[in-house]
């Protein structure tokens, strides 16, 4: 099986050509902030791949229907803080921001919670995976990565490139002659390329939500509205603003304003009974707005959080506004807490026998670093034995691509490591991926020649968990919110697709490491064609 289809090199330049103009009218790009004035900015597309790229289309739909079961184990988890502290602690001691992160939680307990709802937006990372005894012919398995809770990003690009790829289908542009007359290459249709709705979903979530909240609690605030707390300097706006004009646009439509994370003291106050006021910058003799849900795109990274950044948090927190996520959902992102969960039983304590079985078949053996169970020191002696530890790649408890440290250059790397310090990484097996071609391109230039995909998907929840006793279910300010249910799983199609060249490490795209992407759905036979005759181990 041929893949992808046999371009003409005028027909290339023309498809490179029609990409770029997609991306530039569409808003897939990244902002140059460090070229921001006063009167103009610069900006550069994305990096995306020139075809979609074959995937197994069960594989596919397995993963979708795994997420309700991942929203299900998450929301279990964020709420067992008994077992979230056991797991953590380790961390709490050596990682600046789960130290942080739980010295609020304590804080605000304290106090009490006055939070009624709940809001999670995750996202489940996936890669295929064949083992090597069965690399000619095996069947590919679903393969979790890592499962993010907090500043979960990528679903307005990814959503704009599977947009941008069936545009492309519908006129035509991939369309080639076989010279041959019989063309062996994967007929790319629009039935075989599934719609994307990541910005449909998430709007959805974060509209629900504000609704759930209802009307104002305080008597000096006329309206609600949404907060989006973000970083300054945000080279990332594209994958964050059409949520903002989404809810602007929705019917009804929904106040919704930036606000960066070290700004929240100087424009947000807190009422005797907790409610948050937004004071609009813009605006400063009109009256406050009430803050139904604070969505944070912030607040991930340890640098963030200076006496100031603590305070932010803090007041967040206390408030009775919707977080997304909570300090303790946002805890459970943790690597250890991946890595706990596939210590085998222990997803029983969260799902069924058969919900554990479905979520157990994605894991890949993961392994504690520590010193006191039998797991973290046979992982240690993994880590430093040069020959056995090509196979791992050890993963810090950080936000994002860039930070983990792949086979050979582990000894090295922990050599260096304070030896207490071990115990807050993960060493994880790696991914064994099946390699299929594709062409990529971003300001790192055109590749083309074997990748490596990577699925996420998107998970929405809106739930009452353990404030719910802590607040009144009905206020004289509002309606009642008996009708919601103990949870809402807002599920759409939504999902994000990464491609990098089989070579490189790192999956981020916007740091450069890899393109957004779109799956072409294929059989198992069609997909492995398409793979042949090389498997290699990848690089996740």
């Amino acid at each position: 099986m041929k893949y992808p289809p046999s371009l003409s090199e005028e027909q290339l330049d023309a498809l490179a050509n029609d990409i770029k103009d997609w991306q530039l009218t569409h808003g897939s790009i990244l902002k140059l902030v460090n070229n921001d004035v006063g009167h103009s900015v610069l900006a550069r597309p994305i990096g995306v791949s020139l075809f979609p790229t074959p995937f197994p289309r069960d594989r596919f739909y397995e993963a979708i229907s795994l997420q309700e079961v991942y929203n299900k184990l998450y929301r279990a988890v964020s709420e067992d803080e008994e077992w979230l502290y056991a797991t953590i602690k380790p961390l709490i001691e050596y990682n600046l921001l789960a130290r942080v992160l739980w010295d609020i939680h304590i804080e605000v307990k304290k106090e009490g919670y006055c939070q009624a709802l709940k809001l999670d937006i995750y996202r489940s990372d996936y890669m295929l995976h064949v083992p090597p005894s069965e690399l000619s012919d095996g069947v590919p398995q679903l393969k979790q990565v890592e499962f993010n809770t907090a500043s979960c990003a990528g679903g307005i690009h990814a959503n704009k490139i599977s947009d941008m790829h069936r545009q492309l289908v519908q006129t035509g542009t991939y369309e080639t002659q076989s010279p041959t007359g019989v063309d062996d290459t994967i007929e790319l249709t629009a039935t075989i390329l599934p719609p994307n709705r990541s910005l449909k979903a998430i709007a959805l979530g974060l509209s629900r939500a504000h609704g759930a909240y209802g009307t104002p609690k305080c008597s000096a605030a006329p309206k609600t509205c949404v907060i989006f707390v973000v970083q300054s300097r945000n080279f990332n706006i594209a994958d964050e603003r059409p949520l903002e004009y989404a809810l602007w646009e929705g019917t009804p439509s929904i106040p919704t304003f930036r606000l960066c994370f070290g700004d929240v003291l100087d424009h947000t106050s807190l009422t005797s009974s907790r409610e948050l006021l937004y004071h609009p910058p813009s605006r400063p003799r009109s009256s406050p707005m009430e803050v139904s849900v604070v969505y944070m795109r912030a607040g991930y990274d340890e640098r963030e959080y200076d006496n100031v950044g603590k305070m932010v948090r803090l007041r967040l927190e206390r408030s009775r506004a919707i977080k997304c996520p909570t300090i303790l959902s946002h805890l459970t992102t943790f690597k250890k807490v991946q890595q706990s969960l596939a210590t085998p039983g222990t997803l029983e304590r969260f799902l069924s026998a058969e919900e554990a079985a479905r979520v157990e078949r994605t894991f890949i053996p993961l392994y504690p670093m520590d010193e006191l169970s039998d797991a973290g020191r046979h992982a240690r002696k993994l880590a430093v034995d040069p020959t056995a530890v090509t196979k791992y790649i050890l993963k810090p408890s950080l936000e994002g691509g860039g930070h983990n440290v792949y086979g050979k250059d582990i000894p090295g790397f922990l050599a260096q490591l304070p030896n207490e310090l071990w115990a807050s990484y993960i060493l994880m097996e790696r991914i064994q991926a099946p390699m299929p071609y594709n062409a990529l391109m971003s300001p790192q230039g055109t590749y083309e020649g074997r990748v490596i995909s990577e699925l996420g998907v998107f998970g929405i929840c809106l739930w009452r968990g353990t404030g719910e006793e802590t607040v009144s279910e009905k206020s004289d300010a509002g309606p009642s919110i008996d009708h919601l249910p103990r949870r809402q799983h807002l599920q759409e199609a939504s999902w994000s697709f990464k491609t990098k060249a089989a070579d490189i490490d790192e999956m981020s795209v916007v740091k450069g490491y890899g393109c957004f992407d779109s799956p072409a759905l294929v059989d198992g036979a069609t997909f492995a064609s398409c793979c042949q005759p090389e498997w290699e181990e990848c690089t996740e």
